[in-house]
């Protein structure tokens, strides 16, 4: 068990409460490509301080170059969550906006989804912004200002078959924020979701890779055809949003002083979400039709 013992120790020494949040100091994990990366670039176009984090600072060298202070970040490690907290606290004497972006897409029929590759996609796309944002709030209220902005997906408004585990972890996520934002908002503190569609990122190179996890049956020959498609599971295709677009909203979201509490990004995405407006019955006939086609 980790020590908890100093969480929510306050500098004696940090700006005071009626500090801007524009520019400020930004933490954003999962910078090593992609979407993390942009982000990390938009702000540090508009002057903020930005720490960005990746489990592997090899990946970071460019943004290292480019002005950004880096570092090593497990999102499912508490001592590294505290470790970089406790950095930039000593560094800046304040976290002005916390970008929970670190995560990954399980992908597969439930059956075939091993418990232990379930409870491995929660530590990280649930339980990695759950740990850094119990780290950060004690210093955000004594500010008594502060953004948080959790990346989800339009996976986290809808679920399609195959996508049950990285859906359910992205709607948890929202579930999270919901309650978060309402908890927050007396301190001065923004919380709000950023739902990209389609993606032109490495997604689905991790998502192909987890792919070894499964445990295969013979039930469910459509979902290796489905799989084969970018735009099925949400990385790639002619369609997708860039991540500069993504990286915009974030920003958006983590500067302005009254920020939307979803944001969605991208045509394609936006009208997956319209699909969470159907009953129930109609999207499982309309994938019935698709699963007839591709198996």
């Amino acid at each position: 068990m980790p020590d908890d013992s100093r969480r929510g120790e306050l500098p004696t020494d940090g700006a005071s409460s009626d500090s801007g949040r524009d520019p400020g100091t930004v933490l954003i994990t999962g910078c090593s490509s992609g979407i993390g990366r942009a982000t990390a670039l938009t702000f540090l176009e508009d002057d903020w301080t930005v720490y960005a984090t990746a489990r592997d600072t090899d990946d970071l060298a460019e943004l290292a170059e480019a002005g950004c202070a880096v570092d090593e970040l497990d999102v499912t490690k508490q001592p590294d969550v505290r470790r970089v907290v406790d950095r930039i606290m000593e560094e800046d004497g304040r976290i002005d906006a916390l970008v929970n972006n670190a995560g990954y897409g399980l992908f597969g029929p439930i059956e075939e989804i091993p418990t232990e590759s379930m409870a491995a996609q929660f530590d990280v796309n649930v339980y990695g912004p759950h740990r850094l944002i119990r780290e950060v709030l004690p210093y955000m209220r004594h500010q008594e200002r502060g953004a948080i902005v959790n990346v989800s997906s339009f996976w986290g408004r809808v679920s399609f078959a195959g996508g049950g585990a990285y859906a359910s972890s992205k709607h948890a996520l929202e579930a999270l924020s919901d309650s978060l934002r309402q908890e927050v908002s007396e301190f001065g503190i923004e919380v709000s979701v950023i739902e990209p569609g389609p993606v032109d990122t490495e997604f689905t190179d991790r998502a192909e890779s987890e792919l070894d996890e499964l445990q295969p049956t013979d039930a469910y020959p459509w979902f290796r055809s489905a799989f084969e498609d970018l735009n099925a599971i949400g990385g790639g295709g002619p369609a997708a949003a860039s991540p500069r677009a993504v990286a915009e909203a974030i920003h958006h979201a983590a500067t302005c002083e009254d920020p939307d509490a979803r944001y969605p990004v991208g045509v394609p995405g936006s009208v997956a979400m319209l699909g969470r407006f159907l009953p129930a019955r109609w999207r499982d006939r309309l994938f019935a039709i698709a699963r007839r086609v591709l198996s």
